[in-house]
């Protein structure tokens, strides 16, 4: 019997987008091969809605374009605007809604009557097997921890993320998500919907310091893609042509 088929999709900034944020994908993907237990036949980027109002978020227009060059070099991860495009910032478990609500939709729609335009993110292909696709949350271990955050997450969007999608955690070498895991009822409940993937090779390059640099006046070669930097170069973006300021 084949393995279960999995989308990866996850949901963030991207501003800018940073090789960890493509890694994520292919850690994933390389555990689940090893593993056995899935397909992953696809992943999905969502950057987050200008909505959000996250500080040193670049415009969406810009954030999706810097995706869609990172992602270039990649023949399997692809850009979802649908968040974007939205009137205004969609919770997580929105976004996870859509995607999958569309996924069952087209898997369901043999004769191709309902989904005439087919968005770029769906994988070619999809309708060769007629088992289902799990759309699962693709993210980092920093998010497993925001939701013991006050009023960060609703309760009932943790619950219906894990219960009906589940997540995929890529872990640091030396963090302990499993006892972060083991400290929360909601997330010990459900402990099986939820897959840590340890990443061995350490890598902290962030958005953050991306930006941080870029402020400075500072090089990024080799940090990020060269066609994203040239992009924020030519832009403009998070300062990157304003003079530094030196306090003398």
């Amino acid at each position: 019997m084949p393995a279960p088929r999995i989308l990866l999709i996850a949901c963030g900034s991207f501003s800018p987008p940073t090789p960890m944020h493509l890694r994520m994908f292919e850690i994933a993907r390389d555990h689940f091969q090893q593993t056995g237990s899935h397909e992953v036949i696809g992943g999905i980027m969502s950057p987050v809605h200008d909505g959000y109002g996250k500080k040193g978020l670049a415009a969406a227009r810009h954030r999706c374009a810097m995706v869609k060059l990172a992602l270039q070099s990649s023949s399997w991860i692809r850009l979802s605007d649908w968040e974007v495009s939205q009137d205004d910032w969609s919770r997580t478990m929105t976004t996870l809604k859509y995607h999958q609500n569309f996924v069952n939709n087209y898997l369901n729609d043999t004769n191709g009557t309902v989904n005439e335009i087919i968005p770029g993110w769906l994988p070619s292909g999809i309708r060769s097997r007629r088992d289902t696709i799990q759309v699962k949350l693709l993210c980092g271990a920093d998010l497993l921890e925001s939701f013991a955050v006050p009023g960060l997450w609703q309760e009932e969007d943790i619950e219906e993320i894990l219960e009906n999608h589940g997540l995929v955690v890529i872990s640091r070498y030396g963090s302990n998500p499993e006892k972060f895991i083991f400290e929360s009822d909601i997330l010990t409940q459900y402990r099986k919907h939820i897959q840590i993937v340890t990443n061995w090779v350490p890598n902290e390059v962030s958005s953050t310091l991306i930006r941080r640099l870029l402020g400075r006046g500072q090089s990024v070669k080799y940090l990020i893609d060269d066609l994203v930097i040239d992009y924020v170069l030519k832009n403009g973006l998070y300062n990157s042509n304003a003079p530094l300021k030196v306090k003398s």
